[in-house]
């Protein structure tokens, strides 16, 4: 899960992003509206958090502006208790509102829930160099050739390919691909990855999905040490 925090004040956005990482999110951080607007609007988050006194462009302007284009659920933080200004957030798109000073637990806990509640945005086609995915037919292409994948295979390409550029750890692909527990002494992870291997980076001279040491892997265009 992908998230954006939008907050001026350093100390807090660094303990927000420490924590969040902390609790196994991917955490990105803007200062100000302007660039947290710019972040949103561009980037694929699952969930913004978004201060309402920010430099630049308030957390109003940027979730007003936000909703003209995506649907992305937003949890406002704020300094101020008042009814009005929890009636605004609702009525420009936001999905909860938290005061300041916060609890990071209850902050935690209504992130969890948003996400919960939020539907999943499926992307319906993924390419990365010349590698293509049809989500919805399940369909893959690699320079213009069609790619045969068994179901398991396919889960596990669109977990690396909707992710790129993220490194994966073993257990995170068992947990999404297999929805397993992981057991170390398992190597049912080293073994997808070798068949994917086979069919998807053998024949070509560009490599796509690459090991890396003691952490796990990655789908890109180039090579992670």
């Amino acid at each position: 899960m992908r998230l954006l925090v939008i907050e001026d004040e350093r100390k807090t956005s660094e303990y927000l992003k420490k924590g969040l990482e902390e609790s196994g999110f991917v955490v990105d951080v803007a200062s100000n509206g302007v660039d947290g607007l710019h972040l949103a609007t561009e980037g694929d988050y699952d969930l913004v958090v978004i201060d309402v006194m920010l430099p630049r462009l308030d957390g109003w302007g940027v979730v007003k502006q936000l909703r003209s284009k995506k649907q992305t659920p937003v949890l406002f933080l704020t300094a101020r208790d008042d009814i009005e200004d929890r009636v605004k957030g609702l009525e420009l798109g936001g999905d909860d509102y938290l005061v300041k000073p916060f609890a990071f637990v209850e902050l935690l806990a209504r992130i969890r829930t948003l996400l919960r509640r939020s539907p999943t945005r499926e992307v319906e086609h993924l390419s990365i160099g010349d590698l293509e995915i049809d989500v919805i037919r399940r369909r893959v292409k690699r320079a213009g050739q069609r790619v045969d994948l068994t179901p398991r295979e396919f889960a596990l390409l669109h977990l690396l390919a909707e992710r790129r550029g993220e490194v994966l750890s073993r257990t995170q692909i068992a947990s999404y691909v297999w929805d397993m527990n992981f057991d170390s002494d398992t190597n049912v992870v080293e073994v997808a990855i070798r068949r994917l291997r086979a069919k998807v980076d053998e024949p070509h001279a560009l490599k796509l999905i690459h090991t890396v040491r003691g952490m796990g892997y990655v789908m890109d265009t180039t090579e992670h040490d």
